[in-house]
């Protein structure tokens, strides 16, 4: 297996993570991890649901960085640490999600649409009343507008997270229906040089695909797309590296030929 590196993963300094950072580094090292990443959440103004502990999705960015320098000396013989975060992006906060970018010498931002127009597609409310198309759209076309917004970043998470959670999660997707949405997305995404996300993820949470689906991939390396990253957003160590030779068969029957793995802000080309 060529991909060595996991770029997408979360610790208990994330609300959902499950797992230490040393327990986190320890079980990508069992799986012959060379290079991991970390993206704890940073979701500022999430608008959080009954019973969710209020904050749970903002880190505490010092300590985190502390810990994790502590952890990539402790084991630097090992494994390469890189200090990343994953932003919850929204249109209405650009501009706080600026200043906080530019805040820590971070080696990778991924911005990712968590909300929709103050909605969590992860929850049913985001669906009911409505057909699941109305839903799919608007989150698409939110994902643009949030691209458009705020731009320092450097690659862009889970692009159809919304067909993880909806009714009938991807079954009647089909880039007939949704894919002048989605180009929006992608030729945003290539015109300012950001990446594409390809997150294991999917596979983890019942899908038979990646988030984004291979119609999408494909897409974007049609529309001159070469940037991926490759991340499983693991919240434990069991997830780390997770269906990563299904996908990297996937990214060759495709055509892609290089993954990046991003350090201080550039990214460096790694063989499929």
């Amino acid at each position: 297996m060529a991909i060595k590196t996991d770029c997408h993963m979360h610790s208990n300094y994330s609300g959902d993570g499950q797992a230490s950072l040393e327990e986190m580094v320890k079980g990508a090292i069992e799986k012959g991890i060379t290079e991991i990443c970390f993206t704890e959440h940073q979701d500022m103004d999430y608008v959080y649901h009954e019973g969710d502990k209020e904050g749970m999705f903002e880190v505490n960015t010092d300590q985190y960085l502390y810990d994790l320098l502590k952890m990539k000396e402790k084991y630097s013989r090992d494994i390469w640490i890189s200090f990343g975060i994953e932003l919850g992006v929204q249109t209405d906060i650009a501009r706080k999600l600026a200043i906080y970018s530019k805040s820590h010498d971070f080696d990778f931002i991924i911005a990712s649409s968590h909300l929709c127009n103050k909605k969590d597609p992860y929850w049913p409310e985001f669906y009911e009343g409505r057909d699941e198309k109305e839903a799919y759209h608007e989150y698409f076309k939110y994902e643009a507008e949030c691209i458009k917004a705020f731009r320092n970043f450097d690659s862009y998470g889970h692009l159809d997270y919304v067909l993880r959670y909806g009714p009938n999660k991807d079954a009647n997707f089909t880039m007939a229906e949704y894919g002048d949405d989605i180009d929006v997305i992608l030729k945003l995404l290539i015109d300012n040089e950001k990446a594409l996300e390809v997150n294991t993820g999917g596979f983890n949470k019942g899908l038979d695909h990646p988030n984004p689906r291979e119609e999408i991939l494909k897409r974007y390396k049609e529309l001159g797309g070469e940037l991926i990253t490759i991340g499983s957003d693991a919240h434990r160590p069991e997830d780390i590296g997770f269906a990563y030779d299904r996908t990297e068969a996937l990214l060759k029957d495709l055509g892609y030929k290089y993954y990046a793995v991003y350090k201080q802000r550039l990214p460096e080309m790694y063989n499929l």
